[in-house]
């Protein structure tokens, strides 16, 4: 299925042109064939997919290999590294087929790049790694550091520090597919939220012109990039936000220089005080108002019915109670789609789908325990398990396996 859809053809003439003249004992598109198959089968290392080709004799013949040949057209292990060096030096070529199947996917999933989420993963390198990155057997490679935060049932506070040696693959995925469209490999290192903005630029002016929504975990939280995503961008970003407020301060005025009433936490909620009792209650979003770049709440009492002892002196002074807060507040906190609101929750929970297909990056296309080593390599094996990733849901989709189309292997009857 893979083969049958891959977008190959370009790389194959300038492959087979590359050795015009010279030695053909493998044909490429053969052995190019078995890497593919061996992404499939989740072969772990060239050596395992030998294996399975001198036992497999279906196999072989599905590759392109000459059956008449029997186990002697099985690819040497020199024949296999010198087709994944030249490969290495044709990585925008593998880029291009990656978007090649994008465009193809538009045209059956019209909901594509709507909703997307960013995250990263480590990506381990089977060097061993030391303090001085130079002196190890991948030289590309460095020290990543994630830490993790929480606070106990007894209020404590817990830390823990996750280290890996090698480096970091940034993945962009569209939340309602699960599929994803967009990647880049970095150093450990490389910051998540430095690639944030290149990566949905380079989405947006390539292959979707109306992405609605970017979802990311608190490694993207930034006043700046929110606006530049909003503002110049068109999209809102439901991203996590970390407390950066001083300790024990829970909320602050919304208008500090006018005696008001009206505070907001860090995550964005706003309440009121009641001026009668000094109750404390969460006001209702009513929306944002796009043509003023305001977030719209309104006293509970007159949204909900609810009672209030200050209800009559709050509508007195201010007629309803109705309070507009731009933007430009705080536009860490505040977003176009109120973190308060049920829409935030729903959009953020999307998030999941890059984890999940980070996780199945891990199991399902090898990364977990792997023989790669050298950023180059690494990239190449990335964008060759993705791009499987996405033929195999469109070839899926052809064949009207919709509900199958994130999967490697065919489901059980």
């Amino acid at each position: 299925m893979v083969i049958e859809v891959v977008p190959d053809d370009e790389l194959m003439k300038v492959l087979e042109g590359e050795r015009k003249g010279r030695r053909d004992d493998y044909p490429i598109r053969a052995v190019w064939n078995s890497i593919l198959a061996g992404i499939v089968y989740q072969h772990a290392s060239i050596e395992s997919l030998r294996r399975e080709l001198l036992r497999n004799g279906e196999l072989r013949e599905a590759c392109g290999f000459d059956p008449a040949l029997g186990e002697r057209a099985v690819p040497s292990k020199d024949a296999y590294s010198s087709l994944l060096k030249k490969l290495m030096k044709k990585q925008d070529m593998i880029d291009r087929m990656f978007e090649e199947l994008i465009e193809e996917l538009k045209e059956y999933l019209p909901e594509l790049g709507r909703h997307l989420s960013i995250d990263s993963k480590k990506i381990e390198s089977y060097a061993g790694g030391r303090k001085n990155p130079e002196e190890s057997s991948d030289p590309d490679a460095d020290w990543g550091y994630k830490t993790y935060k929480g606070k106990r049932a007894d209020g404590s506070i817990w830390e823990k520090i996750s280290s890996w040696f090698g480096y970091k693959l940034h993945l962009l995925v569209d939340t309602t597919y699960e599929l994803p469209v967009g990647y880049k490999v970095t150093k450990a290192t490389r910051a998540d939220i430095e690639e944030m903005l290149p990566m949905v630029g380079e989405a947006k002016q390539k292959h979707f012109q109306s992405i609605e929504t970017l979802a990311g975990d608190k490694a993207y939280d930034s006043g700046p990039h929110n606006e530049i995503l909003y503002d110049k961008e068109g999209i809102k970003p439901v991203i996590d936000i970390r407390n950066n407020w001083k300790d024990g301060e829970e909320t602050k005025l919304l208008k500090p220089e006018k005696t008001d009433n009206v505070v907001y936490d860090y995550k964005g909620t706003v309440y009121c005080h009641c001026p009668a009792s000094n109750e404390r209650y969460e006001m209702a979003f009513c929306g944002f108002e796009k043509d003023r770049n305001t977030l719209k709440y309104k006293c509970p009492s007159a949204a909900y019915g609810m009672q209030c002892r200050g209800y009559a002196q709050c509508w007195k002074e201010t007629k309803g109670k109705t309070v507009r807060i731009p933007l430009d507040t705080d536009r860490r906190i505040f977003v176009p789609i109120a973190r308060s609101s049920y829409k935030w929750q729903r959009i953020y929970n999307g998030r999941t789908a890059v984890e999940r297909v980070n996780s199945r990056i891990d199991l399902s296309f090898g990364f977990e325990h792997h023989f790669v080593r050298g950023k180059t390599k690494t990239t190449l094996r990335v964008g060759l398990a993705l791009m499987v990733m996405l033929s195999m849901a469109l070839a899926r989709i052809r064949r009207d396996q919709f509900e199958d189309m994130r999967s490697l292997i065919k489901r059980a009857a």
